[in-house]
């Protein structure tokens, strides 16, 4: 599963230009570079490889309409849909869960494509969960949490993350642990929000982050934002070593170093694996 984007631009008159894409992900935290791939066959190409920067608009759930506006040859993809400029310049388009404003780093050529490689100037993200695309179709995460069978053994957790951090409740053995419960036989959404509900915090479920079987139970951590209200248990802590040191777990405060690592240019992966070992899948090409 890949997230959708819609990168935008304008040309050399200043109209505004973009295509969807999913193939963004980041380069550097120091400075902050992003990559995105044009086909050297796109209509826009010399326009958007000699551009002075380009903005990545991360789609939210409910922009299916504007992804595929701009994977088709329409016209003019902007007469339907609102845009300002960012810091940098470049168009953002309004209602998305993320964007990323750059000036141009790089280009480099890669066969049929080229990569433009940015410098974020600026960027936002909202709580909105994100648009996704996997084998041929869309994806939410109400739809991809509906998918999962419900079982006793089947143990969800929430990554309810605001302003750069991570709520953290305490585990009753003298450490710390995610907001998590045991799935009931309503079925994994509807424990989703039960446990979502408990914090006290009016959050959005968003995409599974994690999956790993400690031999007892499957855990499945799913992404969260909120922007309001304060929990009715435990505290935000920032996403540092020494926030995270009284976590018990260690598969827990494993994936809780990688989401520290992956956050502050929103690129993500999903991990599969058990306690002790895995791998980690991106999940943030042209399509």
């Amino acid at each position: 599963m890949t997230g959708v984007t819609v990168v935008t631009a304008h040309d050399v008159n200043g109209a505004p230009l973009g295509f969807t894409a999913n193939s963004f992900t980041s380069v550097s935290l120091d400075p902050p570079l992003v990559l995105v791939c044009v086909a050297n066959t796109s209509r826009n190409f010399e326009t958007l490889v000699k551009a002075t920067g380009f903005a990545v608009n991360i789609l939210a759930e409910d922009q299916t309409n504007v992804s595929n506006t701009f994977a088709r040859p329409v016209e003019d993809r902007f007469a339907t849909v609102g845009w300002h400029k960012g810091p940098h310049g470049a168009p953002i388009l309004d209602g998305v869960t993320a964007w990323f404003d750059c000036s141009m780093h790089k280009t480099v050529d890669a066969g049929d494509h080229t990569i433009l490689i940015g410098q974020v100037e600026g960027f936002d993200a909202a709580a909105t969960p994100g648009l996704g695309y996997a084998r041929g179709a869309y994806v939410t995460p109400s739809t991809a949490v509906e998918a999962i069978e419900p079982s006793p053994n089947l143990v969800v957790s929430a990554l309810i993350e605001r302003n750069g951090e991570i709520l953290l409740l305490e585990d009753g053995k003298g450490g710390l642990a995610l907001p998590e419960q045991r799935v009931k036989s309503e079925g994994v959404s509807a424990s989703l929000t039960q446990l979502i509900a408990s914090t006290g915090l009016k959050a959005e479920p968003g995409f599974v982050y994690s999956v790993f079987d400690d031999g007892k139970h499957q855990h499945i951590s799913f992404m969260c934002q909120t922007a309001e209200g304060e929990p009715s248990k435990g505290a935000f802590v920032p996403m540092t070593a020494e926030a995270f040191a009284g976590v018990s777990d260690h598969a827990i405060l494993s994936m809780l170093k990688r989401f520290a690592t992956e956050s502050p240019l929103g690129n993500f992966g999903m991990y599969y694996g058990n306690q002790h070992s895995g791998e980690v899948r991106p999940v943030l090409k042209e399509k």
